[in-house]
Order: structure tokens, then sequence, then C-alpha cells
């Protein structure tokens, strides 16, 4: 019980752990505890969009998983590529080692569902990435681009490293996106 407990509460650091764009209507940006959360609900709501039959449970504990190693990485915006086999390798240990708390099978369990999200080998795995990569993409359309305004990030930038996995894992989630950012052009969302 003391490893589980122990467990718990190391994974409270993720409140913590701040991230580039800002909730609707606050003047702070998000935790990534937060986006864990919001995503792990967003896959319940648009499962009946997703590509193949994913198990949305297997789904909803991969996004709550996912970002976890941030604990002692932080987080960097997915348009910034810069190092990215560095922050996967420290990122990859942090879950090692967090995970790692637990006894043997529930930390093989969740180790698994990280690799298994990294990977993107699997319906489920997929359909996890569209979402967390849909996630922020609408947020900063309802903020009028602030992150992506704050960071200097085009348009072109956000189709070229959202569309192949929102198209893949949720073809509907990336249409509607499209028209979107399309839209958002005209308005001044975008950096760059």
């Amino acid at each position: 019980m003391q490893d589980v407990i122990d467990f718990v509460m190391e994974l409270d650091r993720l409140k913590a752990v701040t991230r580039k764009v800002k909730p609707i209507g606050l003047d702070r940006y998000e935790n990534s505890a937060e986006h864990s959360w919001q995503i792990a609900l967003f896959a319940v709501a648009l499962a009946p969009y997703a590509s193949g039959a994913p198990d949305i449970g297997r789904v909803m504990a991969m996004l709550l998983v996912h970002d976890i190693g941030e604990i002692e990485t932080g987080d960097v915006m997915v348009f910034f590529e810069e190092d990215l086999a560095d922050r996967k390798k420290a990122e990859r240990a942090a879950i090692d080692r967090i995970f790692g708390m637990l006894p043997d099978a529930e930390a093989d369990y969740l180790r698994g569902l990280w690799i298994e999200f990294e990977e993107e080998r699997t319906v489920e795995a997929r359909f996890a990435h569209a979402i967390d990569r849909a996630m922020p993409a609408l947020l900063n359309l309802r903020n009028e681009g602030q992150s992506w305004r704050e960071n200097g990030i085009s348009h072109d930038r956000i189709v070229k490293r959202l569309k192949p996995q929102i198209s893949l894992g949720a073809p509907a989630l990336w249409d509607y996106l499209e028209k979107e950012l399309e839209a958002a052009k005209g308005k001044g969302y975008f950096g760059a």
C-alpha cells in the first residue's frame, strides 16, 4: 500500500508542470495534469470519430500516463523538435523511475501503456496521439492563437506537425481542425 500511496503523491508533481497554452478565459497557463484529464475525457466524447475501433478504456489510460515523464523533464511544445531524441531518453528514464515506485505488475502495465503511446503502432495509440495533438490547437483557436502568437508558430508549421497524426487517428477531427485553422489565418492567430 505504501508504494502505491508514494506513487500517487509523486504524480501530484505533474500539477506543477506548466504548459504553453492557457485554459479558456484564464490568465494562467494550464498544467500537464489538467491536460491529461481533459484529453482522457475528450477520448470518450470523440470515440465515434476514431479510426478503427479502439478500446477507449485503454486510450484513456494511455492519455493519463503519456506525460508523466514531464514531472522531471518539463513540457516542450510539440512544434519544437530540437533535441527531441535526448528529451525522449530523459522522459523514458523519468517514467522508469516513477513507475518503478510501484510493484512490478503495475509498473510494467503503466510502462507498457507509455511505450505503446510513444510507438504509435496500435489503433489506440494513434487515436490517443490524435487527441493529444488536437487539444492544444483547440485551446489556441478559442484563445485567439495565444500560444502560437507568443511562441512564433506559423500556420504552416502547425499543419505540418499536426495533420499526420490527427488525420491518421481521427480523420473527421482533422477535417474540422483544418477548416478552423484556415479560418484563423485571417484573424491573425499565428506567429511568424
